[in-house]
């Protein structure tokens, strides 16, 4: 299995697979609005802004399995994330990102990108994860890594 393999469900609930990506460089967060890391939103947006038309594409797949920080419906999500962030990149349901009811895209990036001593848990809201062109899963970063640290490595992609 690839990255493309996975369909997913967009914020206002249309299926979107993976496939359509295919050819560019992902980051895909975990996001949480309430969340003390969601400034990170700002520059997830930059990135988006600055990078999409070298082929970045910034996905955001909002969990509330850390201490309830994204507990709202997702239009509620996606107005707090336009209003208070200014996000224009690619927003996406809710969904779990640990545990049985793990969405399987995680599973496979976890799978393909472990954390610390070989952890597949991601441990809080906006944990990265960036994808190269052809579907690979090439680093996984912490949420304490800003957007700007990560620019370096998606430059090295596009």
């Amino acid at each position: 299995m690839t990255i493309y393999d996975y369909n997913v469900s967009t914020i206002r609930g249309e299926d979107r697979p993976l496939a359509d990506y295919r050819g560019d460089v992902l980051l895909i967060v975990n996001t949480a609005t309430k969340c003390g890391f969601a400034p990170q939103f700002s520059g997830l947006q930059q990135l988006h802004e600055q990078y999409e038309a070298q082929g970045l594409r910034v996905l955001g797949f909002p969990s509330n399995q850390f201490a309830n920080q994204e507990p709202g419906e997702n239009a509620d999500i996606e107005q707090s994330c336009q209003i208070n962030h200014g996000v224009t990149f690619p927003l996406f349901a809710k969904i779990d990102v640990n545990g049985p009811a793990a969405h399987p895209l995680y599973q496979h990036l976890v799978q393909e990108a472990p954390g610390i001593l070989g952890s597949k848990a991601i441990k809080w809201n906006f944990t990265k994860f960036l994808v190269d062109r052809s579907g690979r899963v090439v680093k996984r970063f912490g949420p304490q890594d800003t957007p700007a640290k990560i620019e370096p490595h998606i430059k090295q992609l596009l």
